[in-house]
């Protein structure tokens, strides 16, 4: 059930794009995993650049269409490589 849940969830983040790149966040590889947990799923970013200014929208719309999988209660959105990484996770997060 978790791999059907994790490809599901693949499939709607896969819809979100780089705002400056038009491709999408899977394909890019700014999406490096998908880890299902029962209804959680926690998904871990990493931006191009440690300084990319469109990460907080790619993490919170990653966050947002993630929620939407039928499944799926809460998501979990962990940033690395950015150079505000902790304080995303924070703002992000919040429940």
């Amino acid at each position: 059930m978790s791999d059907n849940l994790t490809n599901d969830v693949r499939e709607a983040i896969g819809k979100i794009n780089d705002p400056h790149m038009g491709i999408s966040i899977v394909e890019m590889g700014i999406v490096q995993d998908i880890a299902v947990d029962g209804d959680n799923v926690s998904i871990v970013l990493k931006p191009t650049n440690p300084g990319c200014m469109s990460i907080v929208r790619i993490a919170a719309d990653t966050k947002n269409e993630a929620e939407k999988v039928d499944g799926i209660e809460n998501a979990e959105i962990i940033v690395e490589g950015h150079a505000m990484a902790d304080s995303i996770n924070e703002m992000i997060n919040k429940q």
